[in-house]
């Protein structure tokens, strides 16, 4: 029986997180020793993903979980918001209870996002477009009540600043979210306006069919699951990956129908 995940883990865990950590590495560990198929070829690589998937995951419910709280009361949109991302991504009994108590971490006193952004920026090392998706999945957050406001703004600016993104990064994202919730996630083509389109793929209107076929490539690239849990997504939260990939997709055939290219 393979151990080594869980050992490995654990032990990261604990020493960047202390006990809590622990928790969350053995758990995140256990994941890789189900998918370990050779120790002697496998296991560093292996280690470094768990912990990358360990630190995202830990990150996106316990900042999640702030975000709620950051402007005084957490609503019932924000609470639904958190149960909605668990169930999209089809998470196991146990990844949903954890899921949980790293949100209602999140929204104590006393959490402090900056040192869970910092291992997480440290387990991922380089990784612009898991950075991204973890962005993307707070604005989300952000919106869950309707609007985003200053203080949730603030910490938007404070993430990406961490994670190597400028404010006009932050803007050209928060474009592309607003316009795939008004679009309603994707739905079917003849559904999603031109506008929603374009701003989904991050162009305007005047972009040439070259400009769109490049932004097209471009993110779906960004997106593209295996790419993502290779570099750290967890595997239980790949839906989202794959739900993003047909919203661009979604997006870029209404504007090649709409061209007729």
């Amino acid at each position: 029986m393979n151990f080594w995940g869980k050992l490995v883990g654990g032990g990261l865990g604990y020493l960047l997180a202390g006990p809590w950590g622990l928790v969350i590495g053995a758990f995140f560990g256990h994941q890789f020793d189900r998918g370990l198929a050779s120790f002697q070829d496998g296991v560093m690589g292996g280690a470094h993903q768990a912990l990358a998937q360990q630190a995202f995951f830990e990150a996106t419910f316990s900042i999640m979980g702030h975000m709620a709280k950051i402007d005084g009361r957490v609503s019932e949109q924000e609470i639904a918001l958190a149960r909605e991302v668990m169930a999209r991504m089809g998470l196991s009994e146990q990844s949903r209870l954890l899921a949980i108590e790293l949100f209602t971490q999140g929204k104590q006193p006393g959490f402090d996002p900056n040192e869970v952004l910092t291992r997480f920026l440290q387990a991922s090392r380089r990784a612009r477009n898991l950075h991204q998706m973890f962005i993307e999945i707070q604005l989300h957050a952000a919106y869950a009540d309707g609007a985003m406001d200053a203080a949730e703004r603030g910490l938007l600016l404070s993430i990406c600043e961490t994670l190597g993104f400028s404010e006009a990064d932050l803007d050209r994202l928060d474009a592309m979210i607003r316009a795939e919730r008004h679009a309603g996630g994707g739905g079917p083509v003849e559904k999603v306006s031109l506008d929603d389109a374009y701003a989904i793929l991050n162009i305007t209107p005047e972009a040439t069919d070259a400009e769109v076929k490049r932004a097209y490539r471009r993110l779906t690239s960004q997106h593209h699951p295996d790419k993502l849990v290779a570099k750290g997504l967890p595997e239980d939260m790949m839906k989202l990956a794959q739900e993003k990939t047909h919203e661009i997709r979604t997006a870029y055939e209404r504007i090649r129908d709409s061209r007729g290219f």
